[in-house]
């Protein structure tokens, strides 16, 4: 899935984004807004990934599903 694709979809995937990172707040994924480089820069503020990290659990999540 590209980036457009990623944004298009926001809106389904935000539920499950919470599901798996339950640390994320529902104003984390409405500023996500689809974008997901903020998507795997929240996932460093709130677990403290690395950005390698951050880009490979996003990546593995919607390779997943």
């Amino acid at each position: 899935m590209n980036n457009d694709q990623f944004e298009g979809k926001w809106k389904e995937l935000k539920g499950q984004a919470q599901q798996r990172w339950g640390d994320l707040t529902n104003d984390d994924v409405d500023r996500v807004s689809g974008r997901q480089e903020e998507l795997e820069g929240l996932l460093q503020q709130r677990y403290g990934y690395e950005k390698d990290r951050a880009h490979r659990e996003v990546n593995d999540w919607i390779a997943g599903r």
